[in-house]
């Protein structure tokens, strides 16, 4: 028996994505597109469309359809934009079919970033925003990620004005934290 992926897509859209105040309709098209299943070993795909994270890697997972989107939206993809996905490859596909230049940045040092964007999206959660994230974004540029040190991360957005950076709360949830942005250990006595 074959699964009908598209007929969950647009069940994801309906009953995930737009009942969670997601009104950007060019956001709605694209996840309605993009084959989420395609991004994950063969074994989880029958979860691509489920209201969990899904592992597609080790340390790496997709994060729910709706943190996902509410993360898109409030960055206000525009077509033509440079976008960086970080550890974000679902994020990075709808940012595509959205009409932005994506450049995807999965493996090696996630930090090391050497150019400058307008959007910046991580679909994992971390225990801080690295600075070089924040240095990276283009004047006006914005930043979307979960930060997460106890059992609910929040979704913060970070926008580049020309004379800091501010950061904006926008979300509770709680995805798993990716490998190599666990809480430093503190010194105690």
């Amino acid at each position: 028996m074959s699964t009908d992926f598209a007929a969950q897509r647009a069940t994801m859209v309906e009953s995930q994505v737009r009942v969670a105040d997601v009104t950007d309709y060019a956001l709605q098209d694209a996840m309605r597109i993009v084959p989420r299943e395609a991004l994950l070993p063969p074994d989880v795909a029958y979860l691509a469309y489920a209201d969990v994270e899904v592992a597609y890697a080790p340390g790496r997972c997709l994060l729910k359809p709706r943190d996902v989107a509410k993360l898109l939206q409030a960055v206000r993809p525009q077509p033509g934009e440079r976008a960086l996905a970080i550890a974000a490859p679902y994020a990075a596909a709808v940012l595509a079919a959205m009409g932005l230049t994506v450049t995807r940045l999965d493996e090696g040092d996630l930090t090391a970033l050497d150019d400058v964007w307008d959007v910046i999206v991580c679909e994992g959660a971390v225990s801080s925003v690295p600075a070089a994230w924040c240095a990276s974004l283009h004047l006006f540029g914005r930043l979307a990620v979960v930060v997460r040190s106890g059992q609910i991360g929040r979704a913060e957005l970070y926008l580049r004005s020309e004379r800091d950076v501010g950061r904006r709360d926008l979300f509770d949830c709680a995805p798993p934290i990716m490998a190599g942005f666990e809480p430093k250990p503190a010194f105690t006595f």
